[in-house]
């Protein structure tokens, strides 16, 4: 078994400092100032009012002298080679196509990199777990991710099997503090990921899951699922272990953090598209809304995008609108300043595939908000609104004159001029609709 101690000041991550994060992987801007979009200004013409497993325990009588590895004799040895994989978690550019900008930073990469400290002046402080016995290894709260990353995983395996004993313990600090440090294990490293996947590490944490009258060992656990999930063979073990229906408990009772990692787990056993209807007829759609509508800036984009990932199955797009996903869509697009706008739009572009979709967009305001977008949003979102607007209207006449109503042919045209090449196609096609003699349309479309 390895002593995992810190040997970097920067590199030092207590229990206590992390409990106090909202997110413990990556940095977070601070929030900018939202500017919300006055729906009625500039070209508008006449406004609807629309918008509105185990092998024995060994748990037992850890102590120092039970360590068998010497941190800085490993350390000497050849660095291991890192895979790019591990930089690349999801592809979600490759995953969205055109909706390469509904991103998600996932597991922590990019503030291990910047080695920036995270703060979310927002979060409440919750009393901190009370203490249980815990010697030895699992005691100390120092970790080294640099001295983990360079020992090869063989020399791990002994501790890797100690945190994996200890998950079933009865002391809930143990059992704490062995997530914890699976977690952090499973933090970078593909071989890492599948040590401990191959370990059983998966079945013995699912439990844990269920701690919400504990959320720090829910956190733990949660996140080091997440981490583990990265692994390709280490999804099917998750999924085909039954966690998707506690990922979804967490989803629903956890803190901030556990909630943000839990819909990004989701995500993650998304990709494997069998697990896409799984996810939804557990129930994950409606908590991933109220995640939208009530979570922090970085919970709403975990949100949008597992939301998008999982309404690519039509079922999972209806049960999405019956959650009411598209009205708080709709206020996102109108708000500017939280890096939300576009991603809101790809989600609600994806929901304009259904006619139910299309009818509640409609209903919730979102021609005028889109009209907005193409008159002073970004490149980016003038093609995610006009390619929503095109979807809207291509097979609906009522859906073209209401359209018109809220002043679309001007910001259309112009973006017919002055666009992207895409944008460009699009406003043309879609101005070519508008322009069709109404008789001729109303007699090939409802």
């Amino acid at each position: 078994m390895v002593l995992l101690e810190n040997s970097n000041a920067h590199a030092h991550v207590s229990s206590t400092a992390h409990y106090t994060q909202t997110r413990p992987y990556y940095y977070t801007p601070p929030p900018a100032k939202v500017h919300h979009r006055s729906i009625g200004r500039s070209m508008r013409t006449i406004r609807s009012n629309l918008f509105q497993e185990n092998n024995g325990p060994v748990y037992e009588d850890l102590t120092d002298s039970f360590v068998d590895f010497n941190l800085t004799e490993l350390a000497k040895k050849p660095p291991v080679n890192k895979s790019s994989s591990d930089f690349d978690f999801l592809e979600l550019s490759r995953s969205f196509s055109d909706f390469s900008a509904c991103s998600s930073d996932i597991s922590g990469e990019l503030e291990r990199l910047a080695h920036i400290p995270i703060s979310d002046p927002g979060r409440t402080s919750e009393p901190e777990p009370e203490p249980e016995p815990c010697v030895g290894f699992l005691q100390r709260e120092t970790f080294s991710t640099e001295i983990i990353e360079s020992i090869e995983p063989e020399d791990l395996q002994p501790t890797v099997k100690i945190c994996v004993d200890s998950l079933y313990s009865p002391s809930v600090a143990v059992k704490r503090s062995a997530a914890e440090k699976l977690r952090f294990l499973a933090k970078n490293r593909a071989e890492n990921r599948a040590l401990i996947g191959e370990s059983g590490a998966v079945p013995a944490l699912l439990p844990l899951l269920r701690c919400s009258g504990d959320p720090y060992t829910q956190e733990h656990a949660v996140t080091a699922l997440l981490n583990l999930s990265l692994h390709e063979p280490n999804k099917i073990l998750i999924t085909n272990s039954g966690a998707i229906k506690s990922l979804i408990y967490v989803l629903k009772t956890g803190t901030e953090t556990s909630k943000q990692n839990a819909a990004c787990a989701l995500l993650s056993l998304a990709l494997i598209d069998e697990n896409k209807s799984s996810i939804g007829s557990c129930g994950a759609i409606a908590p991933l809304v109220v995640l939208l509508i009530n979570g922090t800036n970085r919970g709403k984009k975990d949100a949008l995008t597992t939301l998008y990932k999982l309404c690519s199955v039509r079922l999972n797009k209806e049960r999405a609108v019956n959650a009411g996903v598209v009205k708080p869509l709709v206020e996102l697009v109108c708000e500017e300043g939280l890096g939300l706008a576009e991603k809101a739009m790809v989600v609600l572009s994806s929901l304009a595939g259904i006619e139910m979709g299309k009818e509640s967009i409609v209903e919730e305001g979102g021609i005028a908000a889109l009209v907005e977008v193409i008159e002073d949003g970004s490149d980016k979102g003038k093609e995610f609104a006009v390619m929503t607007l095109l979807q809207l209207c291509v097979d609906s006449v009522r859906y073209r004159e209401l359209l018109v109503r809220e002043g679309g042919i001007p910001p259309l045209v112009a973006l017919s001029q002055t666009g992207t090449a895409k944008a460009k196609h699009k406003a043309e096609t879609l101005l070519a609709y508008l322009r069709e003699p109404r008789q001729e349309a109303s007699t090939s479309t409802p």
